[in-house]
C-alpha cells in the first residue's frame, strides 16, 4: 500500500489544532489508516487503496481535522468561471479519448509545495491511475500557455518538443526509447498509429501523455503562480475524480479552483465538478450492520465527523470521495467514527452447532471421485482476458470490470473449460497425456441479484493427449455420475467450440446440466495446441438440488 511523508508542523497548521505525540499516534490509527512511524517532523502514514483522496498533506489533513472534530462536515469548495476552453479533438478517440481538466489560480509556491504537488501526482499515479493505465495527470504553469488548449493526437514524428529535464528537442517516437519515463511508459503506447498531445494556441506541445510534460511549458516552479491541471484516460467519471482530488488539494494550500469549458465536437461539459452526491441511508440497516442502538442524531454525528453532510435522509458525499458506492461504505465510515475501540464484545444469546456446508462436501466428493480417475486437480483464476471466449470460436458474453488492472484480467469468465484450456496452452513442454479437473465460479449478469451478477459452481474435466477423444471423456462422465447416483440423458447438439458431431448436451430429470465432446481443432490451433483434447463441464448447482 501507498506512504506518505508529511511534516507535522504543516499537518498542525492545516488541522488548527496541536496535538499531542500520543493522541495524534491514537487518531492516525483509529482513522481507517496506517501510522508507520514519527520520526522528529516527519510522519510516515500508510493509506488504504480506497481512499486517494488521502495520499496529500490537504488530503490527509482534511480527513483528519473533520475526525478530531476541529472541522466537521461536508467542506465546500468554491469554483470561478476562467472562461477558458479546451478543445478536445476527435483523433484522440482511438488512442486516450477522454480529459477532465481545471486551472488553479494564486498558490505561492515554494519548495515544499511543489514538492507536495509532485507527490500527490506521482502517488495517484501508481494507485488510482493503475500507473498510468488509467489516469495520467498533467500538471503545468499556466501564465506560459496560450488558450484555448487543443486535445489532439498525432503521428510520432510530427510531435516535437524538449520533454521534461531532457537537453534537446526530440520528437513522440524518439521519446519512448531514449527518455527514462518513455522507456517505462512507452507500453501503453503500444501499438498506436498516433499519440496523444495536449498544445496550446501557439501550437506550443505541453505535453505528451501518459508519458512526459514538456521541459519549456511543463514544469512548475517557484515562480509559478497559476497552474492549469489535466487529467487524461478512458472514463470521463474516474478522471473527474481524480481532478477533483487534486483541486481540492491545491484549494487547501490557498488556490483558487477555476473551471474550463471542455468542448467534445458540438458538446460542451463544465470542469470540475464538485457537486456533492447524494445516497440514501436507511438507520435500521445501520444498526443492523453494526449491532448498536444508534439514532438518526447520532448518525449525522459520526458521518460529519467523517467528512459528511446530511440532508434528512440523504448523505451528501464530497466530490473528492472515490470510494462510496454502497450504504455500507457508508456504515463502515459511521463504525470509524464511532470508534472500533468502542465496540464492546459480546456473547450471541443463541448457542449453535457449526456445520460443514453441505455444497462443500458435495464438491469435496467430486473432487475426489475424478482425483480417483487420476486426474489433477488445478486452480485458475476468476478473472480472463476479454477475448478468451473468441479464441473458443464463440461470441458469448463475459462481464466486464470497470477498472481492471490489466488487459489479461479485465472480465469475470463466463465458462470454465478457457481456462483450463489455457493451462494445457501454458503447460506444452511437459509430458503427455495431461489429464485435468477444476471446480470453480463463473458469473452471469442476473437483475435479481443485488449485484447484478449470479455466481455459480461449475466443475469442467480436460484430457490432452494423442488418445483423448469422446469415448475417453465419456467414461469420466459416466463414473462421476454414477458415483453421484445421478440418471441422465445424452442428446446430440451443436456447439462451435467443439468438433461437429462429436460433441453432446446431458440432462438430468430434463435440466441440460453439461456440455461434452471433442474440442474442435480451430480452438486448438488458437490454443497454440497440437495435441487432441477432450472436455466436459456439469453445472454441480444443478446436480446438488436433484
Amino acid at each position: 500500500m501507498p506512504t506518505i511523508t508529511i511534516s507535522k508542523k504543516e499537518l498542525e497548521k492545516s488541522i488548527g489544532k496541536k496535538l499531542s505525540l500520543e493522541e495524534l499516534k491514537d487518531r492516525i490509527s483509529y482513522l481507517g489508516t496506517d501510522l508507520e512511524g514519527i520520526e522528529g517532523d516527519n510522519i510516515t502514514v500508510e493509506v488504504f487503496p480506497n481512499r486517494p483522496d488521502m495520499l496529500s498533506l490537504q488530503g490527509f489533513a482534511r480527513a483528519l481535522s473533520s475526525f478530531i472534530g476541529a472541522k466537521k462536515g461536508l467542506k465546500k469548495y468554491n469554483i470561478k468561471d476562467s472562461k477558458e476552453q479546451l478543445i478536445v479533438d476527435k483523433s484522440v478517440e482511438s488512442v486516450r479519448p477522454f480529459t477532465a481538466c481545471a486551472i488553479v489560480k494564486n498558490i505561492k509556491f515554494d519548495d515544499e509545495k511543489i514538492k507536495e504537488v509532485i507527490q500527490i501526482q506521482e502517488k495517484l499515479h501508481i494507485t488510482y491511475g493503475r500507473n498510468r493505465r488509467k489516469v495520467a495527470i498533467g500538471v503545468y504553469p499556466f501564465e506560459k500557455i496560450k488558450t484555448p488548449i487543443k486535445f489532439l493526437a498525432l503521428e510520432p514524428e510530427k510531435i516535437k518538443f524538449r520533454p521534461l529535464e531532457f537537453p534537446s528537442v526530440i520528437n513522440g517516437r524518439q521519446i519512448l526509447s531514449k527518455h527514462p519515463a518513455g522507456r517505462e511508459y512507452g507500453h501503453l503506447l503500444e501499438n498506436c498509429k498516433k499519440y496523444p498531445v495536449f498544445m496550446d494556441a501557439n501550437n506550443n506541445v505541453l505535453s505528451m501523455p501518459p508519458i512526459i510534460n514538456s521541459h519549456d511549458t511543463g514544469k512548475i516552479t517557484e515562480k509559478t503562480k497559476d497552474v492549469f491541471i489535466e487529467c487524461s484516460g478512458f472514463d470521463f467519471n474516474v478522471l473527474k475524480k481524480c481532478l477533483n482530488i487534486i483541486v481540492c488539494s491545491l484549494a487547501d494550500m490557498g488556490g483558487e479552483i477555476c473551471s474550463m469549458k471542455l468542448k467534445y465536437g458540438s458538446k460542451t461539459f463544465v470542469s470540475p465538478d464538485l457537486k456533492s452526491e447524494q445516497m440514501n441511508l436507511n438507520l435500521k440497516y445501520v444498526n443492523k450492520i453494526l449491532g448498536l442502538k444508534l439514532s438518526n442524531g447520532d448518525v449525522k454525528k459520526y458521518l460529519e465527523k467523517m467528512g459528511y453532510g446530511v440532508n434528512g435522509k440523504k448523505v451528501l458525499i464530497p466530490a473528492y470521495r472515490t470510494d462510496i458506492i454502497h450504504e455500507i461504505d457508508l456504515v463502515e465510515d459511521i463504525a470509524i467514527a464511532y470508534g472500533y475501540e468502542n465496540f464492546k464484545e459480546e456473547i450471541p444469546e443463541v448457542a449453535t452447532i457449526a456445520e460443514e456446508n453441505k455444497f462443500e462436501i458435495f464438491k469435496r466428493k467430486v473432487s475426489e471421485i475424478l482425483v480417483g480417475l487420476n486426474l489433477v486437480e488445478c486452480s485458475s483464476y476468476n478473472l480472463v482476458e476479454g477475448d478468451l471466449n473468441k479464441k473458443m470460436n464463440v461470441e458469448m458474453k463475459s462481464i466486464e470490470l470497470t477498472n481492471p488492472s490489466s488487459k489479461e484480467y479485465s472480465h469475470l469468465r463466463s465458462w470454465m473449460i478457457p481456462s483450463l484450456m489455457q493451462i494445457l496452452s501454458s503447460n506444452k513442454m511437459y509430458d503427455y497425456p495431461q489429464n485435468i479437473f477444476e471446480i470453480g465460479t463463473i458469473f452471469k449478469e442476473d437483475n435479481k441479484e443485488e449485484t447484478g451478477v449470479k455466481e455459480l459452481s461449475r466443475v469442467a474435466v480436460l484430457l490432452c493427449g494423442k488418445d483423448a477423444n469422446y469415448t475417453k471423456i465419456r467414461q469420466v462422465l459416466d463414473a462421476l455420475l454414477n458415483n453421484l447416483d445421478l440418471k441422465y440423458d445424452v442428446k446430440d447438439t451443436e456447439h462451435d467450440s467443439f468438433i461437429d458431431g462429436r460433441v453432446a448436451r446431458i440432462s438430468v430429470n430434463g435440466k441440460e446440466i453439461a456440455y461434452i465432446g471433442e474440442i474442435n481443432p480451430k480452438v486448438l490451433s488458437n490454443f497454440g495446441l497440437e495435441m487432441p483434447v477432450a472436455a466436459l463441464e456439469l453445472n454441480l448447482n444443478e446436480i446438488f438440488s436433484k
